[in-house]
């Protein structure tokens, strides 16, 4: 893990600027070079091949690497050269050297195995790549500058272009070192970030920066930006997942990929560790390692320093004890308090870049500081919730598409079960209510259908990857008939369509980034097995019925059966997904209230061309008198506020 800086000109001091801004992300080594119309940066975090040859910028020299150190980034004119600066790790790198025998290798890093991929296979070596993963190669021969981001979205990428200048790097920060680029918030992304708490990409919160989306590569050539899809999830038939034999076939197909996914992640030649929440997925990668022979792993785990009697805050940290004590781990523990939230939060704005709302920042942030301490390395159990149905929001529409007409009946129970499929649904369980977001936001920038709109675009492309289904009961269905659903007709699978969609937008933008900004802040890098392209693959091709059911707690199905030995008994009587919450609402009431409200006033910072302070402040108010409930609104506008000071006011 490393962060990555460049721009498409020649300027030393202004790619160390860069440098600097990214340094965090890779405190081992820091190296530059420039060459006519090319200037590349590099911060490194050393995890295989701690050596020198493993230096970048890299470049490549048709028959191996010529390191830059030695030059101070100075390397004289190149004929027929490439030279590269990644982030990220590459798996399955050994692998892929088998297949480049040909080539004379100078290091044991993955970074020289892209370059010589690279040189072989062109943009097409982004096929062979298993990892998490983004770099920039610049082709002196071609001209072409080309950059990829890897399939899932672990790793961020950022760039800026405009007048004939193309800025790149891992952080936004770093582009703002341009004097350049204007600090000018896009008013799109503002409406977006108050009604999803995050902005979805391709944008940021400053109007000339966007994101390279996950899964696509960029070539600049000849002043012009050509932006492509290298993969996407595209489903197949899955007409045999409709017997037991089947289902069966796909647990095995799931433990297999998780095994040897696990198995490959492990490659470092620095400490690791896990990071463990004492929910299934977590404990399912632990669980792995163990059976590939791993003992004492160092795990890690973060509560909160509150009464918490009912374990609303802190039973995920206390189900990890138990966890850690059955597999007979080398558990740490931190507990943080609302002092270390005061202590902390300005820091983890900066980090973030944009505005991301979510109160376990800090705790995640802490947590990453405090295993750095041990290991250099941790895995996470990531993405086991999008792949296969553990959110409670799954399930319930689940229930509405299975219901049909009698979803109206819940009415008479006081529950709306009838939202139809499609963007309302999904704008039902994922946007803030638009009535609340409408009193906060001034009437200048307030534009709701912005977010309606953008959010349908996705979902209607989506819905063109999931191929029509016969519906259960319908004809020559012996497994389905008699089932409570008795319609016949060709039909989509709306929870399927509702996962692919949280794990091409939240997923990515919210959790993965915000995951990524806490950890690498103290270098410390985050694996993800369970989003191993290949398992994503294979989730989404698996049918909704295999993974949700219509009663409480039947989230996950198929991935629980899979995951059983790992799982202790423990984690399978808790085996419903629980929401990861900080007492952010009681301490805005108590510790953090005079903060809150000095934050939550234009005397703080003025954004009033943004926001309704007014009505801001009786939104706080009734939250403190608990007269409603008003947390996600509150920390959205206090994050906001946060960084508007760091980003735009102070520069």
């Amino acid at each position: 893990m490393c962060g990555i800086n460049g721009f498409n000109f020649k300027d030393e001091k202004l790619i160390q600027k860069m440098n600097e801004q990214v340094k965090h992300r890779g405190p081992d080594d820091s190296g530059f070079w420039v060459d006519d119309g090319i200037s590349l940066g590099h911060q490194r975090l050393s995890i295989i091949d701690l050596s020198e040859r493993g230096h970048q910028p890299m470049i490549w020299l048709g028959q191996g690497i010529q390191p830059t150190q030695a030059t101070g980034g100075r390397l004289g004119p190149l004929t027929q050269s490439l030279a590269i600066v990644f982030n990220g790790e590459i798996y399955n790198f050994k692998e892929i050297k088998k297949e480049l025998s040909d080539y004379q290798f100078k290091s044991e890093s993955d970074t020289e195995v892209i370059l010589a991929a690279y040189d072989k296979w062109g943009k097409e070596c982004l096929q062979k790549l298993n990892g998490i993963f983004a770099f920039a190669i610049w082709d002196k021969e071609k001209k072409e500058l080309f950059l990829a981001r890897d399939r899932v979205g672990v790793k961020p990428l950022y760039y800026y272009f405009k007048n004939d200048k193309f800025i790149f790097s891992s952080e936004i920060k770093a582009i703002l070192e341009h004097s350049c680029v204007k600090r000018e918030i896009d008013l799109e992304a503002l409406n977006h970030y108050f009604r999803v708490l995050y902005v979805p990409g391709p944008l940021t919160m400053f109007k000339e920066i966007k994101k390279l989306e996950p899964g696509c590569y960029l070539s600049l050539k000849y002043g012009q930006v050509t932006i492509k899809r290298y993969w996407d999830i595209n489903e197949r038939s899955d007409e045999a997942n409709r017997s037991e034999l089947r289902y069966r076939g796909i647990q095995t197909n799931i433990q297999d990929l998780m095994l040897d996914a696990v198995g490959m992640q492990l490659v470092s030649d620095r400490p690791l560790g896990v990071f463990l929440s004492g929910g299934i997925d977590s404990t399912s990668v632990l669980g792995n390692m163990v059976k590939l022979g791993h003992r004492k792993i160092k795990t890690f785990s973060v509560g909160f320093d509150v009464n918490d009697p009912n374990d609303k805050f802190n039973g995920d940290f206390n189900l990890a004890r138990q966890t850690a004590k059955h597999y007979n781990t080398e558990h740490h523990e931190i507990k943080i308090s609302a002092k270390d939230i005061l202590e902390n939060i300005e820091d983890v704005i900066r980090h973030l870049d944009e505005p991301i709302c979510n109160t376990t920042q800090v705790a995640t942030y802490l947590l990453s500081k405090f295993a750095k301490e041990k290991v250099a390395v941790v895995l996470g159990g990531d993405g086991g919730d999008e792949l296969f149905g553990g959110y409670e929001r799954y399930r319930l529409s689940y229930v509405m598409s299975k219901m049909g007409v009698l979803a109206k009946l819940g009415k008479l129970f006081g529950k709306n079960l009838d939202y139809p499929k499609g963007i309302e649904r999904y704008a039902k369980f994922m946007f803030q209510d638009g009535n609340e977001v409408n009193r906060v936001l001034s009437k200048g920038v307030n534009k709701a259908r912005l977010t309606h709109d953008f959010y349908k675009n996705k979902f209607e492309e989506i819905e063109k990857q999931i191929p029509l289904r016969q519906g259960f009961g319908g004809q020559g269905n012996k497994e389905t008939k008699g089932t409570n659903d008795t319609h016949g007709s060709l039909k989509k699978d709306f929870e399927k369509q509702f996962m692919m969609m949280d794990f091409k937008t939240w997923l990515v933008d919210e959790s993965l980034m915000r995951t990524d900004k806490m950890t690498m802040a103290f270098g410390l890098e985050q694996r993800v097995p369970i989003l191993d392209h290949r398992l994503v693959e294979l989730a989404y091709q698996i049918p909704s019925k295999m993974k949700l059911g219509i009663l409480k707690n039947q989230t996950k199905l198929i991935w629980k059966q899979a995951m059983d030995e790992f799982l202790p008994e423990h984690v399978k009587k808790s085996a419903h997904k629980k929401v990861w919450l900080a007492p952010m609402s009681e301490w805005l009431r108590t510790d953090l209230k005079g903060w809150a409200k000095e934050v939550l006033s234009k005397d703080y910072v003025d954004t009033s061309e943004y926001i309704n302070f007014r009505e801001v402040q009786k939104m706080f108010d009734d939250h403190c008198e608990r007269r409603k409930y008003n947390l996600h609104l509150i920390w959205a506008v206090i994050t906001f506020q946060l960084w508007y000071r760091r980003f735009i006011i102070d520069n």
